[in-house]
C-alpha cells in the first residue's frame, strides 16, 4: 500500500481497568470510523498512571499475555479491519513484569510485542521498581497495512531507539505516552519540559526521514494523599518525515488525530535527503560503549 491512515487517540485513563477497557474500545472504534487503519492508545491505558508511588499492591493491575487485553483487542481489529497498538501492564511471571505493547493486525492476529526498553526512574515516575526492561529489541511489526514501528514513552529520548527501529523498515514511529507535568514545576519548567518533548520526536522524524505518532494521556492524576499529582500534558501529534507536524492535539481534551502515510512521499524526502546513505557505520562503534573515557 502506498498510502494508509493512522490515528493516536488521547484520553484520561484516570479510572479502574474494566472502564478503560470500555472507553477505549469505543475510542477504537470512533478512529475506525473516521478512516484510520493503524490506531494507537496511549501507554498503559487499562489504569491510572500508578508509578506514581512505589506499592506493591500496583502489581496485581498487570496482566497476564495474551488475556485481557489482547483478547478484546485482537476482536475488535477483526471486526474493524483496522492496526491496533494496545500498550499493557504485562505479568511475564511472578516477579517478572514489563511495560509493554501489543501490535495487533487486522485479522486479529498478534503482529509485534514490543517490550519498553527505557525504564525511567524519576520523582513520581517510578517505573524501574515495577518493569523489567525490555529483551525483545527494537522491532519493526510488519502488518497488513504497513511496516509499525513501536517504541514506548521514555523510549522517545533516545535517537538509538528511533534509528535501529527505522533500519529494521518501520515507515512509522508510534510512542504510546504517559507524560506530565508536576504542577507545583510546570510554571517555571513546563514550557521548556514539554518543547523538548516534541522538539526530540520531531528530529527523531527529520534524522531517519519517518512519520512519528505520539499518543498521550490528559488529566491530572491525583490518587495519592498529600501530593499534587501529575498533570498530564497531552499534545499528542503526529509528524511527518521531514518533521512537519500534520496533527496536533491540546492539552486537555479527548481527542483522536488522524494524518495520512504517504510512502511516495518519505521515499522522496530519503532521496533528497539521504542520511541513511552517508551514515559512517564504520565510525560508530563507540557508540556501544556506557562513556567514551
Amino acid at each position: 500500500m502506498k498510502k494508509y491512515k493512522i490515528a493516536v487517540i488521547q484520553l484520561n485513563l484516570n479510572d479502574v481497568a474494566k472502564n478503560n477497557l470500555e472507553k477505549c474500545l469505543h475510542w477504537v472504534k470512533k478512529a475506525a470510523e473516521k478512516g484510520a487503519e493503524v490506531i494507537s492508545l496511549p501507554e498503559l491505558y487499562s489504569s491510572h498512571y500508578f508509578c506514581q508511588s512505589e506499592d506493591v499492591d500496583n502489581f496485581a493491575l498487570a496482566e497476564p499475555l495474551y488475556s485481557t487485553s489482547f483478547k478484546a483487542f485482537s476482536a475488535l481489529a477483526k471486526e474493524l479491519g483496522v492496526v491496533i497498538i494496545v500498550p499493557f501492564f504485562e505479568k511475564r511471571m511472578a516477579g517478572i513484569y514489563h511495560n509493554s505493547a501489543y501490535i495487533i493486525d487486522t485479522d486479529g492476529t498478534e503482529a509485534g510485542l514490543y517490550r519498553k526498553m527505557h525504564i525511567p526512574d524519576d520523582p513520581h515516575f517510578y517505573e524501574k521498581f515495577y518493569f523489567t526492561p525490555g529483551d525483545l529489541g527494537f522491532i519493526n511489526s510488519p502488518t497488513k497495512k504497513g511496516n509499525i514501528g513501536t517504541l514506548i514513552c521514555w523510549d522517545q529520548w533516545y535517537p538509538e531507539a528511533a534509528r535501529l527501529t527505522a533500519l529494521k523498515g518501520s515507515e512509522v514511529l508510534f510512542y504510546p505516552t504517559a507524560i506530565g507535568w508536576h504542577p507545583q514545576e510546570k510554571e517555571q519548567y513546563g514550557v521548556n519540559q514539554y518543547n523538548a518533548w516534541m522538539n526530540v520526536m520531531k528530529g527523531h522524524a527529520v534524522a531517519n526521514g519517518i512519520y512519528v505518532a505520539a499518543a498521550n494521556r490528559i488529566g491530572l492524576e491525583k490518587y495519592l494523599p498529600d501530593t499534587a499529582g501529575i498533570e498530564f500534558w497531552g499534545a499528542s501529534f503526529i509528524a511527518g518525515p521531514q518533521g512537519e507536524i500534520l496533527a496536533q492535539a491540546s492539552h486537555d481534551k479527548e481527542e483522536i488525530l488522524i494524518a495520512e502515510v504517504d510512502l511516495d512521499l518519505q521515499e522522496n524526502v530519503r532521496q533528497n535527503w539521504p542520511f541513511f546513505r552517508d551514515r559512517r557505520i564504520d565510525a560508530f562503534g563507540d557508540i556501544t560503549k556506557r562513556a567514551i573515557d
